[in-house]
């Protein structure tokens, strides 16, 4: 499960707030970076809000939003580049793994995760801080290295105190695999 219902009903009201989701536009210099020097043919922007990236970006090749506040954006598409901005510190504790594994599915070439470790100056309706999952770095990069090859991995202070990733789903090999191969 990528979101409970009441989760989903309570990031479509956060949504409402035009300052809720915003990162993604400081991190677009770093993603044009990776648009630049690697020419991928699409984007996923997970967890894409407003499409903030896209506006900040200007025109991208095959530009694919998803989020669950926005049902219209459709499912999660495969990419060559998928940009997970200031998302993953959002998700329900009973549901990253699974989103992590979502992630996975449709990195195709490169992701870009960028994860907030710190308390976000928001909250939901509850009075829980809007990041419910505040942890370092350290507690986050052996759920991603279980499903990544991580290439860079920065920290970063742009929208308070966190870090981001460059990494790649590892290529498994299968006995056909490794006959191809040799």
């Amino acid at each position: 499960m990528l979101i409970t219902n009441d989760y989903l009903a309570e990031q479509k009201r956060l949504h409402l707030n035009p300052n809720y989701g915003v990162a993604s536009l400081s991190f677009a210099p770093i993603v044009k970076q990776i648009i630049k020097q690697y020419a991928p043919t699409s984007l996923t922007d997970y967890g894409a809000g407003k499409c903030n990236l896209q506006k900040a970006l200007g025109e991208v090749r095959n530009y694919q939003p998803y989020d669950p506040a926005f049902p219209e954006y459709g499912p999660a598409k495969p990419a060559e580049l998928v940009c997970c901005i200031d998302v993953l510190e959002h998700i329900e504790p009973e549901c990253l793994d699974d989103v992590l594994d979502d992630l996975k599915r449709i990195t195709m070439g490169l992701g870009f995760f960028s994860i907030h470790t710190g308390p976000a100056g928001k909250t939901l309706s509850d009075g829980r801080n809007a990041h419910i999952i505040q942890q370092p770095a350290k507690w986050w990069l052996p759920k991603l290295c279980e499903r990544f090859n991580i290439h860079q991995l920065q920290e970063h202070s742009y929208c308070g105190k966190g870090f981001w990733v460059i990494a790649s789903v590892p290529v498994e090999f299968s006995p056909d695999t490794a006959r191809l191969a040799a």
